[in-house]
């Protein structure tokens, strides 16, 4: 095995690198980094408008500027890595990454804040896909559970610890460390990247072999962020009624169209597309776009109801979903230590079936509900997102062993790229559909409740009396009082059409584990497995 400090020659086999838990550790760091940032700036959005002085159309454009550019530099991390190198990238990237987020609190426009969040997104995006083309690549073969353990636990730790982690921030804190948080954590990956990833130099492209072109990226790249503009923003400017959103899809089918008109016509080097074309390649990548969509019951679904009916605040929300958050750690350590014997589609259809069941569980909620009562559901969520989650990066990484891409660089870039763009596209559609679904679901159940509800109904003057007389000796008046019932009762049928829709929501949840299902059951069982893996010796340089 060659030291981390001496280049590789050109064409050789990948470096091993001599600190391959640094490396991991590494991993961890950035996915948690770019995570931690984008749920932090969607939790403290509210926070950030008051501290900010901005209106709320302006501060809606914050999260969507920043995950717009992790969006756009997805599919631009597969040229920057095979022209640069994982290691280049990573480490100027998150240089850069640590200075503006610095710096972001101080912005003192709108435009420069904008800027700003775009440059920190396009920095931040790069962990993704990079550092998982460094424990695909790089990292010895007994080394990859711990691997996938790393990289697959903290993203949905991270997802459901940042409400907890903001409330503190704004208890105790400053407004400011929803940014500086990505200041504090990215030295640390840099560190740990700069040990733990060996040096090479820098890719040569083979004789004869066409020299690597950035405009298709772009092309693709700018496509994708415009469609995910539009998704992030089309149920605050009503969809295809606002010109804003029509541009933005137009423009983003545009470049998109190019980008295929230019692969036709001139084929880029750093992309294989027909690697990606292979069955389970395709459906583990419908497995995450569910995946994704699920984990809305915990990001969205409940702290939209505590929110919305019973009034929590972050503060209050957070322990509610460390119920998901906490027991990952143990639970992932199982789906890993189940990966080494049995296959990981099982695992994959358990950990979604308790997803279902959690569900389900939660789709009996009443108006009644406070976090307590989801405890139990917490529990068992947690346990299938953690089953569910790993097994799906131990699926996806079995198929790249099993494909030989190990030996292609250019594969493993494609295999990268198109799932960081399926992780980030893929849920930004579920998320924009549960955002249209919901409010959708609560005008029907308003209707459907207002046609019972109707005054000269007995029921109807019989509540309205009742209320009546709890307001009295609050209300200036028989008259006054009797208006202030009438209000409390339509807020009254606004919570219950809520409750209903939110019933709805994890139905539909429940609903979309079957369609997952269906996708793990087509899948093709592959030869090689970890048990045959972590018994492999390492391969040396």
């Amino acid at each position: 095995m060659s030291d981390a400090s001496t280049p590789a020659p050109a064409g050789s086999a990948p470096v091993i690198s001599t600190h391959p838990l640094l490396g991991v550790l590494g991993v961890l760091f950035g996915a948690m980094t770019a995570t931690f940032t984008g749920r932090l700036i969607s939790v403290g959005l509210t926070d950030l408008r008051g501290a900010m002085h901005l209106g709320v159309d302006e501060a809606s454009w914050i999260s969507t500027v920043f995950n717009a550019a992790l969006m756009f530099i997805g599919p631009f991390s597969v040229y920057l890595g095979g022209l640069l190198g994982p290691r280049r990238v990573l480490l100027a990237c998150a240089t850069l990454f640590t200075v503006i987020s610095l710096v972001l609190p101080f912005a003192g426009s709108l435009p420069l804040l904008f800027a700003l969040l775009v440059l920190a997104g396009l920095s931040a995006g790069t962990f993704y896909p990079l550092t998982l083309s460094f424990v695909l690549r790089n990292l010895p073969p007994r080394y990859v559970l711990i691997g996938i353990a790393a990289y697959a636990m903290d993203i949905v730790f991270t997802t459901n610890f940042a409400n907890s982690l903001e409330a503190w921030f704004m208890d105790h804190l400053s407004w400011r460390w929803i940014f500086w948080n990505g200041a504090a954590f990215t030295p640390i990956m840099m560190v740990l990247i700069y040990f733990g990833i060996p040096w090479q130099p820098l890719p040569q492209p083979k004789e004869g072999q066409p020299r690597p072109n950035w405009r298709g990226f772009l092309y693709a790249s700018l496509g994708f962020s415009l469609f995910y503009m539009a998704l992030d923003q089309g149920q605050r400017l009503d969809w295809l009624n606002s010109g804003v959103i029509v541009g933005l899809i137009a423009s983003g089918a545009a470049l998109l169209l190019a980008t295929i008109v230019r692969r036709l016509l001139m084929p880029n080097p750093l992309v294989n597309f027909s690697f990606l074309a292979r069955r389970n390649t395709l459906l583990l990548g419908c497995v995450l776009i569910c995946f994704r969509f699920v984990m809305l019951a915990t990001v969205v679904i409940i702290p939209s109801y505590l929110g919305s009916v019973q009034g929590y605040l972050p503060l209050q929300t957070g322990p509610v979903l460390l119920w998901v958050a906490v027991p990952q750690c143990l639970c992932g350590i199982l789906a890993v230590y189940l990966l080494k014997y049995i296959d990981a589609r099982l695992i994959l259809t358990l950990g979604f079936l308790l997803v279902a069941i959690a569900a389900l569980m939660n789709a009996n909620l009443s108006s009644a509900w406070s976090g307590n009562n989801f405890t139990a559901s917490q529990l068992v969520m947690a346990i299938g997102y953690a089953l569910s989650f790993n097994a799906m990066v131990g699926a996806i990484i079995l198929e790249v062993f099993n494909t030989g891409a190990l030996r292609r660089p250019i594969d493993i870039l494609t295999f990268a790229g198109f799932f960081q763009t399926v992780r980030l596209f893929g849920g930004e559609i579920g998320a924009a559909f549960m955002q249209h679904f919901i409010p959708i679901r609560e005008q029907f159940h308003s209707n459907i409740l207002g046609l019972g509800i109707q005054l000269g109904l007995a029921p109807t003057d019989d509540r309205v009396i009742g209320l009546t007389a709890g307001v009295a000796s609050r209300s200036a008046g028989l008259p006054n009082a009797a208006g202030r019932a009438v209000e409390v009762l339509t807020l009254q049928i606004r919570q219950q059409a809520f409750t209903l829709a939110i019933t709805d929501a994890f139905i539909l949840v429940a609903c979309s584990t079957i369609c997952c299902l269906v996708f793990i059951a087509c899948m093709a069982r592959v030869p090689t497995q970890y048990q045959q893996i972590l018994s492999a010796p390492a391969v040396s340089a």
